[in-house]
């Protein structure tokens, strides 16, 4: 069983690889992106972010205290540090951070 699983991590492993690897590859100096495509990375990742928060709100109860407090403060910091960054690791990494630090504060 062990190996089994440890065939799948690895197996895993390289399509994921290939998969964030193939764009770098296929697309070159000669042979530039399509407009559509360029359009799309732009917008992407504020649209996951968008997608992210509303899914982190799906479970908040309708009573905003003591649990919508840190969810709020986290929103808040999401918004601000991709405002200013524009850095959507840095952005998801941050608002985790300061949830899970004032959930265990509340």
């Amino acid at each position: 069983m062990d190996r089994y699983i440890f065939l799948v991590i690895v197996i895993s492993t390289i399509i994921t690889f290939f998969l964030r690897a193939f764009p770098f590859l296929f697309f070159n100096e000669q042979r530039k992106m399509p407009a559509w495509l360029d359009r799309l990375g732009q917008r992407l990742p504020a649209s996951i972010m968008a997608i992210l928060i509303i899914y982190c709100l799906k479970d908040l109860k309708t009573s905003f205290l003591p649990l919508g407090i840190p969810s709020f403060i986290a929103i808040i910091v999401v918004v601000m540090t991709y405002h200013i960054k524009r850095n959507t690791l840095l952005s998801i990494t941050l608002s985790t951070l300061t949830y899970m630090i004032l959930l265990n504060l509340f």
